[in-house]
């Protein structure tokens, strides 16, 4: 039987390991929803509850996680809706128990916000703006970069060897050769002047919209990138749709910060990797069990049949003519 890493940290483990951070727990314990972490609710006596979140191990560096942190940190202290880690007296929002590193943070409220509104539209473009804003004032030096080498090239290596069905290879081959190119074509046109820092994985269930407030959650996935990274995931629809919600974002945005209207062409590239890069990370954690019970649509043939199908598409949308701004 496979043993996970995630497999010892049962209930008593958390609250021992919130508990070495200083804290005293009331021993209520809820699991919330996240299957790259391991994140809880954790009830602490005579006071709010916190959230911890267990890093999965050997994905981050110390390093990198803590640049992360002082990344949420820094928009935090210059009042952009954030949350971030809480920092003990130590001045540490790093805590290791046992095998895992793990971060504790406050229990904010909220919900998704809802796209529909172009005024909801407007404040998440300002609010991205005010990040964009720090994020361009230095660069990471530990976290990653969007790369066209590690969401499609390897994620498609990695898939041809160890998950597409034998008699979809030819159809998965040719078509992702021929994305490979164009995608890469294209995002040959990003510079090192385009890459600044980035939330990363920025979509409604990373926002908690109360008050009229974006509060933006889950830097887990910080990096270097062009700002349409932050952009694009809102965007749904027909094409005149999309073209009114990134031209309601991009207003909001530019109250803070100037945008590129050049980098329109670049959100078909963007989606592409996300595509291909998502399959394969199903495919790495497919050995942790939380991915089977969750993911139960996975790896079937209609999911590779459909998977092909949407690639098909993004081939289809790569030629398309960019949005333009209105």
């Amino acid at each position: 039987m496979n043993v996970h890493p995630y497999d010892s940290l049962t209930p008593d483990a958390v609250i021992d390991a919130v508990e070495s951070a200083g804290y005293l727990s009331d021993a209520r314990l809820l699991a919330l929803n996240s299957y790259e972490n391991r994140v809880y609710q954790v009830g602490i006596e005579g006071a709010e509850p916190l959230i911890a979140k267990f890093y999965r191990p050997q994905r981050w560096s110390e390093a990198q996680i803590l640049e992360e942190h002082r990344f949420s940190l820094d928009l935090q202290e210059a009042e952009i809706s954030v949350v971030a880690p809480l920092v003990d007296a130590a001045g540490n929002s790093l805590h290791r128990f046992q095998d895992f590193q793990f971060a504790l943070f406050p229990r904010r409220g909220g919900h998704p916000p809802e796209l529909d509104n172009y005024d909801n539209l407007l404040v998440l473009g300002r609010t991205l703006g005010r990040i964009h804003g720090l994020g361009r004032a230095e660069n990471f030096r530990e976290r990653q970069a969007i790369s066209v080498d590690r969401m499609l090239v390897q994620a498609r290596e990695f898939l041809l060897k160890e998950f597409i069905p034998r008699d979809l290879i030819p159809a998965y081959e040719s078509l992702s050769a021929d994305l490979m190119t164009i995608v890469s074509d294209i995002y040959r046109e990003v510079g090192d002047d385009d890459l600044i820092r980035v939330h990363g994985d920025c979509h409604v269930g990373n926002i908690l919209w109360r008050d009229d407030t974006a509060h933006f959650v889950d830097l887990d996935d910080c990096c270097m990138a062009p700002a349409i990274q932050d952009l694009w995931m809102f965007l749904s629809g027909e094409r005149h749709e999309r073209q009114l919600q990134i031209s309601e974002l991009v207003e909001g945005y530019s109250e803070f910060c100037d945008f590129d209207p050049r980098q329109l062409r670049w959100i078909e590239t963007l989606r592409t990797l996300r595509l291909t890069h998502y399959a394969a990370w199903l495919g790495r954690r497919w050995e942790d069990p939380a991915f089977p019970r969750s993911f139960t649509w996975f790896n079937t043939e209609r999911y590779w049949a459909e998977h092909i199908l949407e690639l098909r598409e993004q081939m289809w949308a790569l030629q398309e003519e960019p949005l333009q701004l209105l």
